[in-house]
Formats: C-alpha cells, structure tokens, sequence
C-alpha cells in the first residue's frame, strides 16, 4: 500500500511525513558531522597514531569511499527501493564509527574512516532522495532549507564539537558521539519509513558498478596523492590517472548499452542536469577548502588553541543557518530558484576574495568577517541544487539523479581538501624556511624532516612551545604565505561555478511528490493510473466515432455494434442509427472522458504520465 494510502487525510500525511524528515535529519545530521568533527583534532590523533606523513588520508579515506558508493546506491535504490538501503547505510556508519573509535593504529584508523564512508556515502544521497519522493518541489524548496540548516550545522559545528572533545575527554570520542545519533535515525525509520515500491526484475548493471568505482578510485587516490603521498609527475600519478581515464571510458561505453545504466547518459542532456552539477562541485570545494584550512590559518597563525580554533568557525555558521532557511521558504513561496543561487556564489567568491588577503598580520575579527561572508553565500546554496536537480528529472530517475548531484559534492570535497593540501604543503616547504632567521633555519629541517610532523608539528602547540620566540613568528610568517595561495585558488574555481549556475534553465517547481502520486483514488484505482485510463479511453472512443462516420462499408461489425446503441427507431438504416450512436453516444462519452483527465491533471499539477507540465527539460 502507498505512503499516502497509509496514512489517510491530507494532514495526517503531512505529520507523517515531518515525522519522517526527523529521522532523515538525524541521519544527514550525524554522516555531515563525520566529515568535519575530525579535522581540528588531527594533529593529537596522528602524535598518538603515527602517520604523520599520511596525514589527509583520514579524511580522504571516508571521503573516497562515499563518493564511490554515493552513484552505485543511487541507482540500486531507484531499482529496488530506498528504505533497506538507508538502514544498511545506517549500521555501516555506526560500525565505521565504532571501529575507528577503538583503533590502535593509523592504518586501522584510516580503513575504518573508509567503513565510516561506505555507510555516509548511503545516508547522504539516500536522505534527500528520501525527501524527494515524499515532498513535492514547490513544498521542497522549505524543507531543502532546513535540510540545508542540518547541513550547515553538523558540517560548521563538527570542528567546534571536535575541538571541545578533543580538549576536554579524547579524540575516540569524536566516532563514538555518532553512535546515538544513529540509533535514533534508525528508530524513526524502521517505524515510520514506508515508502510504495513495485518489486520487478531488472538487468543489474554489474559491468558498469565495477568499472565506476574502479575508475574513480584510480583518479580519487591520484588526486589525493599528488603533491604529497607522489610528486605530480611520477609514474604512479601519470599511471594512476591514465588507468582511471581508461577505466571510466570503458564505463561510458558499457553505460551506452546496458539495459539499466548506472548512471544514465541521456540525464546529461539536460542542461539542467548538467550544469547545476558542474556549480555544485565547484561550491562543494570552495565549502570543504573553507572548514579545513580556515582552521589551521587559525591554529598555526593566530595561535588559538584547538577548541576556538573549531569555534572560529561558527561565524559562518551563524550566516549560513538562517539564510539557508530563508532561502529556503522564499523558494516555496515564489517558486523561483535561480536568484538565489546566482547571489550565492557570488557572495561566496567574495568571501574567498577576503581569505586570500589574510596575512600574518589580519586579526580574528577580520578572519571572522571573511567567515561571515562566506556562510551569507553558502547558506543559499548549499541544498538548492539538490532540488533543482530532482525538479528537472521522471520518477524512475529520482534517485540516481540526486546521488549524483551528491557524488559532485563529495568529489569535490575530496579534490578540493586534496588539491588545497597540496598547495599548501608544498608552499610551507619554501615559504617557512623563507621566513625563519638564517641562524634558525635548522628548526625548519627538524619540522619538515623524515622524523618531523610536517603539517601536524607546525599546528601542534606543543610542538611550538619549545621554540624560540623569533622561530615560532616565521614559522607563522611562513604558513600565513603559504595560506594565501590556498584561498587564492579558491577564486577562479567559484567563478567557474558562477558560470555554470548561470546557465541552469529555471523550471517551474512541481506542486505533487512523487509518493502522493501512489494515492488511491476513488474506485480503488491509483490516481495516475486513473488518469491515463480516462484521456487513453477518450481517445479511442473519439477514434471509434471517427471510424464509424467515415466508413464506407468496410466495418460492418462496427456499425452493426454502434447501432445497437441506439436501437430499432422507425425508418432508420443501420447505417443512420450508427451515424446517430456516434454523434450522440459515443463522441460525447469520448470528449467527457478527455476532459475528466484534464481536469484531475489540472488540480493534481501533473500530465498524464506522472511528470511535471513544463514542456520538457
């Protein structure tokens, strides 16, 4: 039985649905969180664990694995339903997170970050799908506020939370504050979590999900190795992308002819599709470049101490959160969209413009002005894309369109964090040397040395407090150089973006969900369904009438049929009464009936087929 069959009356079902969206929320809310709760205590982490010249590799290794299941689960979701998905996405989460908590290792550490990814990478598309089938897009723009908030919360607060725990119990209890959170996602959807599936056999694509992952992993580890694991011309990065390059051809090819693609090619034909994913991998790394390394200008500049360096951060949050909601409501109420999306990446560029003025000079409160800025920029942005995507395709494609929207978010988190690492790694070799008194140099080689910490000992306050005075302010000259070219890239990268959302085709929101579609209409028939019945039986009764006037002696059968509507009447021919059936029976029943259809299509805002009335994509 449906969702909406389920629950009964109109406001029963929204109740439910907010119901659902609670659990959804705690799920998003605790697999966002992961990706940033671990970023400011990563420095304790790796001088307990070793690993030091690994250091991005804990938060490559969930990233990498999320943004490799993020496509793949789309589409198994869309081809078997999305609610066994998003519990198993649930349990792989918490054992990640249980796992990665108890580890003794860094290796160990890194592969269950890799676990904790897997079941992220489930939650998170799976969430907004989830939201998507139950919510129509007008009503949706709302709740992407919200979702937004949830969002901006778990991603802005995570270091400040990590911080703060990290300070006063122990970096392990970073993984295990997830474990709450998602039992009580998973209680609020086993109970309520209902959503209509019609089982059906289907020609799994298993040629296209391993070439799709194969791929990108080959090009993901490339990107996060280059510069730092490799130097970028090294045969195992040139190898590493070559392999990904071929792997991810063949993909396209077998994606052309398999029955049920992966990832359908014929969804990039929409200019909608394909531009809303090119801007939101370029906001997703201008986001993520912003929440890790806005922390360590913090640490490793200012000084501040691992907590406020996570609190740093909450001026963002604190512009993002209600611009999100605003934003949000301000979509449902004028069904428009691309305004908002338009000033928000124009208001983050400006932000980045203010990072990458930052110098060793600048204060906290003009770090905190460029934070400001740029959260005024995401907070309208952040999930909108999310439902300009899912506005712009069918039913069948709900899913696999909104994992990968996701999957453009999660790869440019990874090649954002990866790229801007590089940048900065690479920078602090030159420009702290550069900055040290001549008779402090050899300081710099203790830092950066095979037995050094690298990026993890200049951030380490520990680390520093054995320095004289004149080393520790070039070692802070040199990272606040070495910072500037970080946001610096920044910039051209959100103007791509720019560009991309401004050529996203605005389409009038749909005012039906998907789920409400399945609602049984009188007669016990689906409301679609009794649509199609209504205008395909009009149809042909208008063809019949048609057939019956024109014939000329070539349908017996039918005229002998339609004059029995009509009966005996006097000197009539049979001809004559079929002519009348016609004119007075049938073309009027068929005109009924087409006009029925329209009339219920009309009030449910949908065609006949169940899609949207804007004239196609």
């Amino acid at each position: 039985m449906s969702l909406a069959g389920r629950l009964g009356p109109r406001e029963g079902v929204s109740g439910h649905k907010n119901i659902i969206f609670i659990g959804v929320a705690l799920g998003m809310l605790s697999a966002a969180a992961a990706q940033t709760i671990v970023s400011p205590a990563m420095p304790r982490i790796v001088a307990e664990l070793g690993g030091m010249n690994h250091y991005s590799w804990v938060a490559t290794a969930a990233l990498l694995a999320s943004a490799v299941t993020v496509p793949v689960v789309g589409k198994l979701s869309d081809m078997y339903g999305r609610r066994g998905f998003f519990i198993w996405g649930l349990v792989l989460f918490m054992v990640g997170s249980a796992l990665s908590g108890a580890a003794q290792g860094f290796w160990w550490l890194v592969a269950a970050r890799a676990v904790q990814g897997l079941g992220m990478g489930t939650i998170m598309p799976l969430a907004q799908t989830i939201i998507g089938d139950i919510i129509s897009p007008r009503e949706r723009g709302r709740y992407v506020g919200y979702l937004g908030a949830v969002f901006g919360v778990a991603s802005i607060t995570g270091p400040l939370v990590g911080g703060w725990i990290t300070d006063n119990f122990s970096w392990r209890w970073l993984f295990y504050v997830n474990l709450p959170l998602g039992v009580a996602a998973l209680a609020f959807i086993v109970a309520y979590l209902h959503l209509p599936h019609t089982p059906r056999r289907h020609a799994v694509d298993y040629v296209g999900f391993v070439t799709l992952a194969v791929g990108l992993s080959a090009v993901l580890l490339a990107t996060s190795w280059g510069g730092t694991e490799y130097p970028w011309g090294s045969w195992q990065i040139i190898g590493l992308y070559g392999f990904g390059a071929v792997v991810l051809a063949g993909f396209l090819v077998n994606e052309y002819y398999a029955e049920e693609p992966v990832l359908p090619l014929r969804l990039w034909k929409s200019s909608v599709f394909t531009f809303s994913n090119i801007a939101n991998l370029g906001i997703s790394m201008g986001m993520f470049g912003a929440i890790y390394y806005i922390p360590v200008f913090a640490q490793g500049v200012l000084g501040v101490s691992v907590t406020n360096s996570g609190a740093i951060t909450l001026p963002l949050m604190l512009a993002a959160l209600p611009v999100s909601v605003l934003v949000g409501r301000m979509i449902t109420r004028t069904g428009r969209y691309k305004v908002f999306l338009l000033a928000g990446v124009a208001v983050m560029w400006v932000g980045y413009l203010i990072l990458s003025n930052l110098d060793y000079d600048s204060t906290q409160a003009e770090l905190t002005l460029a934070m400001v800025v740029v959260g005024l920029g995401l907070g309208a942005v952040m999930q909108t894309f999310t439902l300009v995507v899912q506005n712009a395709v069918t039913r069948e494609d709900l899913g696999v369109a909104t994992a990968a929207t996701q999957f453009t978010r999660s790869t440019g988190a990874t090649v954002g964090i990866a790229v801007f690492g590089t940048i900065m790694t690479n920078r602090m070799q030159t420009e702290i040397p550069a900055h040290l008194p001549p008779v402090a140099r050899q300081h710099s080689a203790a830092l950066f040395g095979d037995s050094g910490g690298g990026v993890g000992a200049v951030l380490d306050p520990s680390s520093l407090s054995h320095l004289p005075d004149p080393v520790v302010a070039g070692i802070q000259q040199g990272l606040a150089a070495a910072m500037h070219p970080v946001f610096l890239a920044g910039l051209p990268v959100l103007a791509v973006a720019f560009v991309a959302t401004l050529l996203v085709k605005e389409l009038p929101l749909r005012t039906v969900a998907f789920a409400d579609m399945d609602r049984p209409a009188s007669g016990g028939t689906r409301g679609g369904d009794e649509m199609r019945r209504l205008l395909l039986s009009g149809v042909a009764l208008d063809y019949v009438a048609r057939r019956i006037e024109t014939a000329n002696g070539d349908v017996p059968h039918l005229l002998r049929a339609a004059a029995s509507l009509v009966g005996p009447d006097g000197g009539l021919s049979e001809r004559e009464r079929a002519l009348r059936a016609s004119r007075e029976v049938i073309r009027p029943t068929a005109r009924l009936l087409v006009a029925v259809s329209l009339l219920q299509r009309r009030s449910a805002g949908t065609s006949v087929d169940g899609r949207d009335q804007r004239g196609g994509v």
